[in-house]
């Protein structure tokens, strides 16, 4: 069976707005607009419902407004294990330029108690009896840390399975500590872990080595890691001067990500094996969004798993999906052929480690 759990810690309702130019200080006119039910996980979600695998959905949803996310659940047939919580789930604005720029304006979300943090955990320790493989995407809400988070992962891990982290910046930092099975860093992302801008395929490939040093070198601390707000920001090598939370239990260990892929737009996707790296490029297409076409990627990932293909036919597919996802409005698997059609012109080059 191809179960998967998709875990959005902090949700939201995307009002999308597209406009010829956004005039910053000034008025801007929309063309056009869409409001939906979103979030990473609820995307990849999304698209894995699409391809046929069986989805189960949880994270934290405000009570005020869930209509929304509970019209989508039911109408993509997902398992809905959300924690309600109090308040209302946040609403993030998108604003998409003629020139296909995407201005993001992200509010915080709903306060998440110990106590909806204690049913959640248990949701998860159920889900786990029943599932293998657990995605965590997006970013935290108030209330959660991003050492309760990392926690999360070493659980999931410590019980057998296998987490896909897909977060950023302070989230990412205590995430990679826990050992999960794959991340997915664009650029941006990975150049902040290792404090230092990357803007080719041989300084992400540079990168990812360092990333294992500072792994390797990051003691935990005696009680616990860092909170959010005491967490420097330079790169993860900070850690350790950081203040500890006493209440929150240690992360006892960190391994090198087993799997890391490396988003680079345009220029296709890394993927480091044993002892290699595999880059797809991708055919030229015409880009009408980019939203979501991370969230595709990670699903394409897991998808490939889910149904053991080979490295090079899971890689070709999830950047064809990824393809297909930035030359659409929206997030969805309108047509399986289309993404075969784009997987047969994507090249796959083997590069030897450096």
């Amino acid at each position: 069976m191809k179960n998967i759990v998709t875990i959005t810690l902090n949700p939201a309702l995307d009002l999308t707005g597209t406009l010829d130019r956004l005039n910053q200080g000034s008025v801007s006119l929309v063309n056009e607009s869409a409001f939906h039910a979103a979030g990473k996980g609820v995307n990849v979600a999304r698209v894995l419902k699409e391809l046929g695998a069986n989805v189960t959905v949880t994270g934290f949803l405000g009570k005020d407004n869930q209509e929304m996310f509970c019209q989508l659940f039911d109408h993509i047939d997902v398992n809905d294990q959300f924690i309600r919580v109090e308040g209302a789930t946040r609403i993030n604005v998108k604003l998409v330029e003629h020139d296909k720029s995407v201005s993001d304006i992200n509010f915080p979300g709903v306060a998440v108690t110990e106590e909806d943090k204690h049913r959640f955990e248990n949701t998860l320790l159920e889900l786990a009896k029943s599932h293998d493989l657990f995605v965590l995407a997006g970013s935290l809400p108030r209330g959660v840390t991003p050492l309760e988070c990392a926690n999360w992962i070493e659980m999931l891990t410590k019980l057998g399975k296998k987490v896909v982290f897909d977060s950023s910046r302070e989230a990412l930092v205590h995430g990679i500590q826990s050992s999960p099975w794959l991340i997915k860093p664009n650029e941006e992302e990975l150049g902040y872990l290792v404090n230092q801008p990357l803007s080719s395929v041989e300084a992400c490939i540079n990168a990812a080595a360092a990333l294992d040093d500072l792994i390797a070198e990051s003691q935990p601390a005696k009680s616990s890691l860092p909170i959010q707000d005491s967490l420097p920001t330079e790169n993860i090598a900070s850690i350790e001067r950081a203040k500890p939370v006493e209440s929150s239990k240690p992360i006892e260990s960190a391994k090198p990500i087993e799997n890391l892929v490396i988003s680079l737009g345009a220029d296709g996707v890394l993927w480091r094996r044993d002892d290699y790296w595999l880059h797809s490029t991708p055919p030229k297409v015409d880009i009408v969004s980019t939203v979501g076409a991370g969230d595709t990627l990670v699903a394409g990932m897991c998808w490939g798993h889910l149904n053991q293909w080979d490295d090079e036919q899971t890689l070709s597919f999830a950047t064809a999906l990824s393809a297909l996802a930035v030359s659409q409005v929206g997030v969805g698997v309108p047509d399986l052929n289309t993404v075969t059609s784009l997987q047969h012109n994507i090249t796959i080059k083997r590069i030897s480690k450096l």
